[in-house]
């Protein structure tokens, strides 16, 4: 894991999460997206943020596209994942989940009831 520190700079990349016709998350464009970011220079992305496809997805397949990407990046730069949700639980299961693969750090929006 590449570790969010307060001397992080650079650009962290918003990602988007691709998807084949059928509705199924593309694994293999998550890939070619990670290479074509490095390459291009980030120095950090950004996967899962509320503002996209995020919110669509379960839990369980929230974690697989950072899984994966996790896997793509292999700790050459640090990782933040969304993980806005309805609830509370919603937010300490998917923090939890991502925090254990290896994520640098989440970001949460507030929830509108607050």
């Amino acid at each position: 894991m590449s570790a969010l520190t307060a001397d992080a700079k650079g650009v962290f990349v918003i990602a988007v999460t691709p998807f084949h016709p059928d509705g199924q998350i593309d694994m293999e464009s998550c890939d070619r997206m990670v290479d074509f970011y490095l390459e291009a220079g980030a120095t950090g992305l950004t996967v899962l943020g509320m503002m996209g496809e995020a919110p669509k997805l379960t839990i369980e397949e929230s974690r697989e596209v950072v899984a994966r990407i996790l896997a793509r990046v292999e700790g050459r730069v640090p990782v933040v994942v969304g993980v806005s949700a309805p609830g509370f639980a919603q937010i300490d299961t998917l923090t939890r989940a991502v925090m254990d693969l290896g994520a640098a750090g989440v970001m949460v929006a507030p929830p509108g009831s607050l």
